[in-house]
């Protein structure tokens, strides 16, 4: 089935070359994964559109509001063959609720299907996600750094407050969520990252997850070491603490 939407420049760009948001707009699709959506069978959808710059962005691509590679409804053709043999789709991005209302929109037609949605999100629109709450099953949340280094990370200066709110708007809806530290020893340091894992038990999560950094974009100015990215992974004390504080801790290495 051909997913690639070929009309989408004529279709999708007004006459003063802007996105038309009623339309959602995907960058990429990820067709099966066991890893993306905890015990679901999931396919994933990356939506183009992001208000963070963060340093280690590892999909920069996605990063601009622009016309999507797939044609949404095309790829919802797809997804009707693919009852039966997935169990969710994932939304990813990107930031997938940077398009608001178009994203919800697309998460509910998908949902109708039958499928489960989950969701990737840093946590900037926080009435965007409680406005789509209903329609969402589980969330990966990313908690980038302490507040002190929020805006060095993501270039915004709000987006750390934004991201306590959407903690917040989760937690209240009591489903599951996975919160996750991506550990780079430029933006945080051993002691944020117990910091972080204390703030997020607190706000009742318990399910968290340490990632370590892996470089893909390091100027000569700013190189990180292997001992510096596995610092986090190395330390006993820290990681007993940071277990007993959740019912389960991922550490990604």
């Amino acid at each position: 089935m051909q997913l690639f939407d070929d009309r989408r420049t004529a279709r999708r760009i007004d006459e003063k070359g802007r996105v038309k948001m009623n339309t959602v707009q995907i960058g990429g699709l990820v067709s099966f994964t066991t890893i993306d959506f905890p015990g679901k069978l999931a396919a994933v959808l990356f939506l183009v559109g992001c208000p963070l710059r963060c340093a280690y962005c590892s999909n920069p691509h996605l990063i601009d509001v622009a016309p999507g590679e797939y044609d949404a409804d095309k790829v919802l053709d797809w997804l009707r063959t693919r009852i039966g043999k997935l169990e969710g789709v994932v939304f990813s991005g990107g930031e997938a609720l940077m398009q608001g209302d178009a994203t919800i929109d697309y998460m509910r037609r998908v949902r109708d299907l039958g499928f489960a949605i989950g969701l990737h999100t840093n946590g900037f629109y926080p009435e965007r996600l409680a406005a789509a709450a209903d329609l969402i099953d589980w969330i990966g949340i990313d908690y980038k750094a302490t507040k002190t280094n929020y805006e060095k990370l993501t270039g915004i200066n709000i987006a750390y407050d934004r991201l306590l709110q959407s903690l917040d708007v989760w937690a209240k809806t009591g489903k599951p969520a996975e919160v996750r530290v991506t550990c780079d020893p430029r933006y945080v340091t051993t002691d944020d990252l117990l910091n972080i894992a204390r703030d997020v038990s607190t706000r009742g999560f318990k399910n968290f997850a340490v990632q370590k950094y892996i470089p893909h974009f390091e100027d000569d100015e700013h190189k990180t070491t292997p001992a510096m990215r596995g610092a986090f992974f190395n330390n006993d004390t820290i990681r007993n603490e940071i277990n007993s504080l959740f019912d389960t801790v991922i550490w990604r290495e």
